[in-house]
């Protein structure tokens, strides 16, 4: 990774820019399955969800400018699913393939480690090539292959779910 580049905590600032990385995804590629770019509000609303249930959330810098970001958040809202989380990953188009989001993932897998999360899940378009090799390189592997579940650029797309196990927790608890 070029020596420019820094993983921190993002903070409310940091959303214009999160946003336009975000909205560039989804107008884009199918890394998202939705049609229309999200606004302000929607971003803050997603920032500020995740500061309530401390999930992270991580912006990759240069120069002040705000090259990627990566979160986890709930898997499943039912209580039994506490332990499994779901990451997302994105990078600015002009910085892919340079290892940021590598870094990015690193930093949310040690994360939910240290919260003794047990397992994390990658949903992921199964034309999304990039996304599968990166997940597989951390050991994440194929846990299931959902067919033409979604529909974007006119075509029916699959979604893959890649799952890591971590060792934690020792003692989970029922509640």
């Amino acid at each position: 990774m070029n020596n420019n580049i820094t993983i921190r905590t993002a903070n409310e600032e940091d959303l214009p820019q999160v946003l336009d990385i975000y909205n560039h995804v989804i107008i884009n590629t199918t890394a998202v399955y939705s049609y229309k770019p999200h606004t302000l509000e929607m971003r803050k609303a997603w920032f500020n969800e995740r500061k309530e249930n401390n999930f992270p959330v991580f912006v990759a810098t240069t120069d002040a400018k705000i090259v990627g970001f990566s979160s986890y958040g709930k898997f499943r809202v039912w209580p039994a699913y506490k332990y499994t989380v779901e990451n997302s990953v994105y990078v600015h188009e002009a910085y892919r393939g340079k290892g940021i989001a590598k870094h990015l993932l690193q930093v949310l897998i040690d994360d939910a480690k240290s919260k003794n999360y047990h397992a994390m899940i990658a949903g992921i378009d199964s034309g999304n090539d990039v996304s599968v090799k990166l997940h597989g390189q951390f050991g994440f592997v194929e846990v299931a292959n959902f067919k033409q579940v979604g529909f974007k650029f006119g075509k029916w797309l699959d979604l893959k779910f890649m799952e890591l196990i971590f060792e934690t927790p020792a003692n989970p608890i029922e509640e």
